[in-house]
């Protein structure tokens, strides 16, 4: 099954605030549905896909790397910052860290503690705080915490569907 560009993405507001929790609980559960995919993942290979993607533990790593870019864009929401942290289109981080030398459980950990500290703001956000928005730079269009949310849920799906399909592949 062909995976969508995530460039080719549109994500329309959420009109309603109402429906964060349930999108938090996605985000909440990323480490969750990783460590149960992976629970019979061998550590010792990396999972590579035959057609040149990122393997199994570069997929992790993305996750991770693209938390302090969330946890940002949350704080710059918040303070109302009219633009959004652009975002490095070309995933150099990814492509540079060495994702597959490092255990499988070792990435999720790491992302889980960094998704907690991105919890906790999204968490902590007044109603204020809530109805405030800062505009994307690729999208170019405002995103509120909730918008936000949903963005980086959909991102974390996208990713799992990946891992999902190299997993069929080995």
């Amino acid at each position: 099954m062909k995976h969508t560009n995530w460039f080719d993405r549109l994500f329309p507001p959420v009109l309603d605030n109402g429906v964060l929790p349930c999108i938090l609980e996605r985000l909440e559960g990323t480490a969750a549905r990783l460590n149960w995919k992976l629970a019979d993942f061998d550590d010792h290979g990396t999972g590579h896909s035959e057609t040149g993607c990122w393997s199994i533990k570069k997929e992790i790593g993305h996750l991770f790397d693209l938390e302090p870019l969330w946890y940002a864009r949350a704080l710059q929401i918040i303070e109302g910052r009219p633009r959004l942290l652009e975002a490095d289109l070309s995933n150099r981080k990814t492509h540079e860290a060495p994702h597959d030398q490092v255990e499988t459980a070792l990435l999720i950990s790491l992302f889980a503690a960094e998704r907690t500290k991105l919890m906790d703001v999204f968490r902590q956000a007044t109603e204020l705080e809530l109805e405030k928005s800062s505009l994307h730079p690729r999208l170019e269009t405002p995103m509120r915490l909730i918008d936000l949310a949903f963005f980086i849920a959909e991102h974390d799906d996208h990713h799992l569907a990946k891992i999902t399909s190299l997993l069929q592949q080995a």
